[in-house]
This record gives C-alpha cells, sequence and structure tokens, in this order.
C-alpha cells in the first residue's frame, strides 16, 4: 500500500524534478559539513604541531646549556675569574 503510494507520488514529472534537487543540496550539505570537519582537524593538528615545536626547542636549549656547564669546581673557578660565566 504505502510503496505503490510512493511510487505513484514519485511517478510525477515535479515529484521527480523535488526529489533530484532535494538529493543534490543533500548533497551539498553533508560535503561542505565534511570540510568543515577535516578544517577542524587540520587546526588541532597544526595545533600539536606548534605545541611539540615548543617543547622541542626548549628542550634542545636545555641541553645546550647542560653541555656548556663546568664541569668541575676548577672550571667553574676559572670562567668566574675569567668573567665568561
Amino acid at each position: 500500500m504505502i510503496a505503490g503510494l510512493l511510487t505513484g507520488i514519485a511517478a510525477t514529472p515535479w515529484a521527480r524534478a523535488a526529489l533530484r534537487y532535494a538529493a543534490i543540496s543533500l548533497t551539498v550539505v553533508l560535503f561542505l559539513l565534511s570540510i568543515r570537519r577535516s578544517g577542524e582537524r587540520v587546526g588541532r593538528l597544526a595545533e600539536r604541531l606548534e605545541t611539540t615545536e615548543k617543547s622541542n626547542e626548549t628542550q634542545r636549549r636545555m641541553l645546550e646549556a647542560a653541555a656548556r656547564r663546568p664541569h668541575n669546581r676548577d672550571e667553574l673557578g676559572e670562567r668566574l675569574r675569567d668573567g665568561e660565566f
């Protein structure tokens, strides 16, 4: 009964045109939502990359400072006398 009714409605030319436009508009809306979601994902990834780069830069500076530190008291005293420290 319902299938016959829907078939009869879909058989008219104006109903087919309406269904066609509805399908096209639904496709466009879904495409736009997909683009929005992928844009949000890219934004989160960019933020994570920026945070990682800042962390790596800080760690690199700490390692460089540790490599330049005086190795014993004598070297520390020499640096303090020379004004390098």
